[in-house]
């Protein structure tokens, strides 16, 4: 079974989504760790990104399962294969596999390309023989096959044996309008009459099936797809890579993936829809948040019995964990848990954990979120056992100020008045912006109680505007990661004011670490 991302090049094509080189490097070494087969890159030739990234690819990207893919078109029409720059940069790109898109609707040769059914032909076998001939791997993606085969079966026909006689490895039927219905892709496999064992499927997800069909043609003995990251993709989107993949495995019992690649489907789909700066679809199967998020009554009873008889796979096995909302003992039980897992005892504390509890849900009705911030929520379930982690300091004021200057330069400047360990310490920084700022400031105040600050640096600052609220009085929540350079941590503030929520998040963000590598006083 062949597992073909796409995420770089057709995923990419999202409304909102610009990967910079870097970001396609990034990503592409994400995808080898969940284990597919081929990573197309992009586009070399076409878009300077995608010309960068393969260049940058040679050197920057070792990969273990998967191969890399440059994407093209065949030559054009009444041109030499060799003589088309766009094939060269196919070439030149040094990809071991290359995958070509060529029309295979007529009406898309003679309305689009403006040329004949002959032609066309030639330049899907000249092309797939060219880079046959110089030593790459070749899949065919039949543009509009679907469409295609329904208007005129033996030119569609036509096309995928032109290719399979050039040398292609796999001709790709594509859904390119995303129209199709699984009984629509089974029916075509079966009267094309060609076999199935050299086809691939891509389906776009205009009607909301492309899982649907992309299982439906693996079912038929399709033994190559096409998938995106958290299904990515222009309109709709395309088939969704995780839910295919578990849905392949889990279900059907095909091992497409390598041995323990399933289970970081999770943290893999994550860290895309972060590199993508698009938040992650909560209600995403498999791979969401709530995925495996279940509200009480009926479902809280039963799965204090057996969690499965309401979860339809055990969710560690994709990298997830089941969630119990809303009620009160549901809350106290995954709160519990949580607990547990950062090495607190919450269950021998009735008292604390119903405090707990009864906190984070006046606190999440704010506009808190402790999924994600654990630091935070380990200081207060602390706190709550009479185990409260010190504050490093106390506050007497903090100031932040912006400067446009004349020259278009923007400084942000912090002053914070602290008291530490008895002493009333003043300190100023520049920043790049005002939390940056703030954060310099409040370190420069510090690191002589503290020196192990010099360490800590700030991975990751984020900031949601919360649902609901609006202009420029909106509440902000803000996330705040911090690394001491072996493992990081994660806090989060909530305020109208987006720098004092950042303030909240920054103070948690010291006391947790400076609490896990005391300094002798």
């Amino acid at each position: 079974m062949q597992v073909y991302d796409t995420t770089l090049r057709d995923g990419g094509q999202r409304e909102g989504i610009t990967y910079s080189a870097v970001d396609k490097l990034a990503v592409a070494k994400l995808l080898d760790e969940f284990g597919v087969g081929f990573i197309e890159g992009g586009w070399p030739g076409a878009l300077p990104t995608d010309t960068e990234f393969f260049r940058r690819a040679r050197n920057e990207l070792t990969l273990k399962h998967a191969v890399l893919a440059a994407f093209g078109s065949t030559r054009k029409a009444s041109l030499r294969a060799d003589a088309d720059p766009q094939v060269k940069a196919l070439l030149d790109a040094e990809t071991p596999v290359v995958t070509l898109v060529a029309k295979s609707d007529l009406r898309h040769v003679e309305k689009a390309l403006r040329t004949t059914a002959a032609e066309n032909l030639a330049m899907v076998h000249d092309t797939v023989s060219l880079l046959v001939a110089e030593g790459r791997r070749v899949f065919v993606d039949c543009e509009h096959f679907f469409d295609g085969f329904r208007f005129d079966p033996e030119f569609t026909r036509s096309v995928v044996r032109a290719a399979l006689e050039a040398g292609a490895e796999k001709v790709v039927m594509c859904d390119t309008n995303g129209g199709m219905l699984p009984s629509m892709i089974t029916r075509a496999i079966g009267e094309l009459g060609i076999d199935v064992d050299s086809l691939g499927i891509h389906c776009q997800n205009d009607t909301s099936c492309a899982v649907a069909n992309t299982i439906a043609a693996v079912e038929a003995g399709v033994p190559h797809f096409q998938c995106t990251a958290n299904g990515y993709g222009e309109r709709p989107g395309n088939a969704d890579l995780f839910a295919v993949v578990a849905n392949l495995q889990l279900k059907l019992g095909m091992p497409v993936l390598p041995e323990g690649c399933l289970e970081q489907m999770v943290r893999v789909s994550h860290a895309i829809a972060e590199i993508a700066n698009i938040a992650p679809d909560t209600h995403q199967a498999y791979a969401g948040s709530s995925a495996f998020a279940h509200k009480a009554g009926l479902h809280a009873s039963a799965i204090k019995v057996d969690p499965l008889l309401y979860n339809h796979v055990d969710p560690s096995v994709v990298g997830n964990d089941m969630r119990i909302l809303v009620t009160e003992m549901a809350g106290r039980a995954s709160i519990e848990l949580k607990s547990r897992e950062l090495g607190l005892d919450l269950a021998g504390h009735p008292e604390a954990l119903s405090r707990v509890t009864d906190r984070v849900k006046h606190l999440e009705t704010r506009g808190w979120s402790f999924e994600a911030a654990d630091a935070s929520f380990e200081l207060m379930v602390r706190a709550e056992l009479d185990q409260a982690t010190a504050r490093p300091f106390g506050l007497e004021s903090y100031r932040v100020l912006v400067e446009h200057r004349e020259d278009g330069a923007v400084v942000s400047e912090a002053t914070v008045k602290v008291r530490v360990r008895g002493e009333r310490v003043i300190a100023t920084a520049e920043g790049n912006g005002p939390v940056n700022a703030l954060d310099e400031a409040l370190r420069v105040a510090l690191t002589k109680h503290y020196p192990e600050l010099k360490g800590f640096e700030l991975n990751d600052y984020k900031v949601r505007i919360l649902e609901g609220s609006h202009g420029t009085d909106a509440v902000t929540r803000v996330l705040v990661e911090t690394s001491d350079g072996d493992r990081s941590w994660t806090t989060v503030g909530v305020h109208e004011n987006v720098v004092e929520a950042s303030w909240h998040a920054l103070v948690d963000a010291l006391t947790y670490g400076l609490a896990r590598s005391p300094v002798p006083s």
